[in-house]
């Protein structure tokens, strides 16, 4: 499932090659699904250092807030793990979303497989 809907998005709508989309860090990393009945729609995870990434929502439920949801989990896990911070790597066109969860553009604009990158960063507050 996980990986069905990251080919979709990742492989074959954005053209990524299939041996970048699934790594050596996907066995050690926290994976969060979003379900619509019994359909995956959407998927992220966290790295064990705190970085987020993988973020993908099947085109017929983007904008509905599911990207969203996903990203909010995956900070208050990051959160709750006591990183100090949630760093990931926008491909260029999504940055408006992750500056309105409060990410900030660092560093300059990079290639991975291919596509228009900037990292991004967004401090966390430990749990009181």
């Amino acid at each position: 499932m996980l990986s069905g809907l990251r080919e979709t998005v990742f492989v074959h709508e954005q053209g990524v090659p299939i041996e970048l989309e699934i790594d050596e860090f996907d066995p050690r990393s926290l994976h969060l699904l979003a379900e619509y009945g019994d359909l995956a729609v959407g998927t992220g995870r966290l790295l064990e250092d705190g970085h987020i990434g993988r973020l993908a929502v099947l085109c017929k439920y983007r904008g509905l807030g599911v990207g969203k949801a996903l990203l909010m989990a995956l900070i208050g896990e990051a959160r709750n793990r006591g990183f100090g911070e949630a760093v990931l790597s926008a491909q260029v066109h999504a940055i408006p979303f992750y500056e309105r969860a409060g990410f900030t553009v660092c560093g300059p604009e990079f290639l991975d497989a291919g596509i228009p990158h900037r990292e991004m960063r967004l401090p966390l507050k430990a749990v009181q």
